[in-house]
């Protein structure tokens, strides 16, 4: 099979749809092939020549939105005010709450671990490569960047997991002014 095959390329995006479609509303534990191959309206096989297992499946179907947390996290400027959380970050938390039900299942106990580790290296790359370019926060030229970096990626992956399944009353802006004062205290 050519993955640039636009036959491919179409039923990749119908499998990612509805994974995410199932994930949604199921724990991705109890996901099965055949139930997203249903959802896609596929054969199972069809499944299994695209992906090996459910995990890269999900974790390719998630790939926009770990792209999304990256970029927002590394674009926040190091320099705002402690009391009001940046625009960027204000982004990030807006686009989690707009997808709660999935995220809270992707990154809760029966969640992703996959998930988990690609937003981890998805983050701390990102941010590593701008502490790469000079805009670090200040007062941890003690640390090296990359353990600096994944030490951020690991503290917003829990504040975010934390957040849906333990306080989703928070509003997103409330979550996001949260991680920030932690960010810069």
């Amino acid at each position: 099979m050519n993955p640039d095959d636009p036959r491919a390329q179409r039923t990749r995006a119908r499998l990612r749809a509805a994974i995410l479609h199932l994930a949604a509303r199921h724990d991705p534990a109890a996901l099965t092939m055949a139930a997203v191959a249903r959802q896609a309206e596929v054969n199972r096989a069809t499944v299994y020549q695209h992906y090996p297992d459910l995990e890269a499946l999900l974790t390719d179907a998630m790939e926009d939105a770990v792209t999304h947390l990256a970029r927002a996290a590394a674009s926040c400027p190091l320099d705002a005010p402690r009391d009001h959380a940046p625009p960027p970050l204000l982004d990030l938390f807006g686009h989690v709450a707009a997808n709660a039900p999935l995220y809270r299942r992707m990154l809760g106990t029966q969640g992703s671990a996959r998930f988990v580790t690609r937003i981890r290296h998805g983050v701390t790359a990102a941010l590593a490569e701008r502490f790469a370019q000079g805009h670090r926060p200040p007062g941890h030229t003690d640390v090296p960047a990359d353990l600096h970096a994944a030490y951020l990626a690991g503290a917003l992956t829990g504040v975010i997991a934390h957040w849906l399944t333990e306080r989703p009353a928070d509003s997103p802006q409330e979550a996001a002014l949260s991680f920030w004062r932690l960010f810069r205290p």
